[in-house]
């Protein structure tokens, strides 16, 4: 599918003339940070200590949600109910210190070119992470200068319903002051992208892991790319406005 019959098909699916995007609501982990394998460990190492059977991989398809949700699921799996609120903020605790105890990460390469492309087109930038761990969230400033000031940021901690509702986005977007049909959203996991498609905005799903493409798909992405780079050489695609006769 090209862009344009991705643009093409959004608008009509949502009675739109015009295409012309203000704002980008992007993802933390997996898409601006090669992060996820490091969250996948330290996830395991956590369940293990406390004696849940999981495996390493099934973390993936966690990404995007928050910390209590992450582990709620494993809980009702092992033990038939949700940990205790105090269980799950100490669970997490020990999860955010085995992942800041790992080799730093990097940016995904192509994320920073892609921000910068919007930044230069003068787009506003906003996270949007199921995250709430400070390791990466104090390195934004530094990778992705200008981009993600504390104003627009939304964190695990922000939102009372996490991705893959669609709180996260909608929150980014009055953020951002803009309405659904004015957003893009950027996200790697099939989570992200089932809240990004609810929240109305015209989503993208970049491929920078383990997950399949299809699995993009399937969640409701309007288009998807094989990686970063690819989506930096074709960001400015979705910012021209972009008219038709529907």
């Amino acid at each position: 599918m090209t862009e344009q019959d991705a643009i093409m098909n959004y608008m009509r699916r949502n009675d739109l003339m015009s295409f012309a995007p203000t704002a980008a609501l992007i993802d933390m982990d997996g898409t601006l940070y090669d992060s996820m394998g490091h969250h996948a460990d330290a996830w395991h190492h956590m369940m293990s200590e406390i004696g849940i059977d999981c495996d390493r991989d099934e973390f993936f398809m966690y990404e995007g949600r928050t910390g209590v949700d992450t582990i709620n699921i494993l809980f009702r799996r092992a033990y038939g109910h949700d940990a205790s609120p105090e269980q799950a903020k100490e669970l997490y605790k020990r999860k955010t210190v085995l992942f800041s105890e790992m080799p730093p990460v990097i940016p995904i390469p192509g994320a920073q070119r892609m921000v910068k492309a919007l930044l230069d087109r003068h787009i506003a930038t906003v996270l949007v992470t199921g995250s709430g761990q400070n390791t990466l969230l104090s390195r934004l400033d530094t990778d992705y200068p200008g981009a993600f000031p504390p104003g627009m940021r939304v964190t695990g901690h922000d939102v009372t319903k996490g991705k893959p509702h669609p709180e996260p986005f909608l929150k980014g977007m009055s953020l951002a002051g803009v309405h659904p049909e004015n957003s893009i959203a950027i996200d790697n996991a099939p989570i992200g992208v089932m809240a990004a498609a609810a929240s109305g905005a015209f989503t993208i799903g970049v491929t920078t892991g383990p997950i399949p493409e299809q699995a993009l798909w399937d969640a409701g992405a309007d288009i998807v790319y094989p990686s970063m780079d690819s989506l930096a050489d074709n960001i400015g695609k979705f910012i021209n406005p972009f008219n038709m006769s529907i």
